[in-house]
Order: C-alpha cells, then sequence, then structure tokens
C-alpha cells in the first residue's frame, strides 16, 4: 500500500477509489466520466517535474499544439517564469538540457506549473510543486493561484504553511487519516488541535 500522501494524489486522478463518499466534477461522479474527457481537465505539477531537452517555450506548449504565443506568455507571467526569463539572452528559446539540467530546481518548478496552466484545466493538483521557491517567489505565485482557482479546484499537498493558508479548505492528515479539516481561522480557533501546533512551530 503507498503513502496516504500518494493515495491522496491518486485519488482524483482515479487510480484509486474512495473507500467511502465519492468525488465529483461539476456534480457528476467521477466513475461516470469519459476517462479521456476527465483527464483532460486534470493537471498535476510534482515536487520534481519533468523538463524536456527543448527550449523554455517548447516545455510550457508541450501538447498544446494549438496553444498560441500569447496563452503562453500569459501562462509564464502567472507561474513567474518570464521573471527569470527577462534575465536570459535567448528568452524563452533558452534550452533547458536534457531533464531540465540547465535549470534551477525552482525555475524548473515555474515553468512546470506554467505548462500546467496554459492547459487550463478544471482541476490543478499540486503535489509540493513550489517546495523549492523562495519565499517572495512563491507569495506571487500563490497570489496568481489564489486569482485563477475562483472558477476552479485547486488541491494542494503541502508541508509549508505559506502554500495553504489560503486555501478554502485545509485538510489535516495525521498517521494515515484526516484529524481536522476547515480554514486557516477555524483551524487556529483550536488552540489543542494539530494544526494550530504545526502553525506554531513555523513560525
Amino acid at each position: 500500500m503507498p503513502p496516504f500522501s500518494l493515495r491522496v494524489l491518486k485519488t482524483p486522478r482515479k487510480f484509486y477509489a474512495p473507500q467511502s463518499g465519492r468525488i465529483l466534477l461539476d456534480g457528476m461522479p467521477i466513475e461516470n466520466i469519459n476517462h479521456q474527457h476527465y483527464h483532460s481537465h486534470i493537471a498535476l505539477v510534482s515536487q520534481e517535474p519533468t523538463l524536456f531537452s527543448g527550449t523554455i517555450r517548447e516545455n510550457i506548449m508541450y501538447g498544446m499544439n494549438n496553444a498560441t504565443e500569447e496563452e503562453m506568455v500569459k501562462a509564464a507571467e502567472m507561474a513567474n517564469v518570464d521573471k527569470f526569463v527577462s534575465n536570459l539572452e535567448e528568452g524563452f528559446d533558452t534550452k533547458c538540457g536534457a531533464n531540465g539540467v540547465q535549470m534551477s530546481g525552482g525555475q524548473k518548478q515555474r515553468i512546470a506549473i506554467a505548462r500546467a496552466l496554459i492547459r487550463n484545466p478544471r482541476v490543478l493538483i499540486l503535489d509540493e510543486a513550489t517546495s523549492a521557491l523562495d519565499a517572495e517567489t512563491e507569495y506571487l505565485v500563490q497570489k496568481e493561484l489564489n486569482e485563477w482557482k475562483k472558477e476552479r479546484t485547486l488541491l494542494i499537498i503541502a508541508h509549508r504553511l505559506s502554500t495553504i493558508k489560503n486555501a478554502d479548505n485545509i485538510v489535516v492528515i495525521g498517521k494515515g487519516r484526516v484529524v481536522e479539516m476547515g480554514s486557516h481561522a477555524e483551524l487556529m480557533e483550536n488552540q489543542n488541535g494539530t494544526y494550530h501546533k504545526l502553525v506554531k512551530k513555523q513560525l
């Protein structure tokens, strides 16, 4: 049996079925939705994303042959890719190298987030996807994502408080089980709760 966090990650992607309850997309149980159609509306960014040896532009637009330059730039801006690209001599035409070897961990994560955003998914899953970003860059990316998620679903798996503080609903997992659930403000009211203790440790 894989780790609980991995099962949480894979359940909405239909690799696992929930033991109880249902997962709905637009009010419809996901098991009733065509597999290909369902996955066309979901994007995942992992902690260590895979980049290809092509350019930054090609990596962002990978699999999106009909995407425009304008859409690529917009996704790059939302993921804060444009900030470091502006300092590169070849800009978006800079080669990433095999497995993204020419990019730093934070740059790879931002490119991967842009690659997910250009797909305009209904559901975006971020698995520790901003862990390599400095505090300022993460704040800017989260600010864009908070605006983006107003009409979509954003599922974040993270340990860093700043990453999940503004989530509509926070699920706290301990020893493979859900131990608390609520908004940041609601969870902070319980001074003996797991979330409250975790927050105090990070302050």
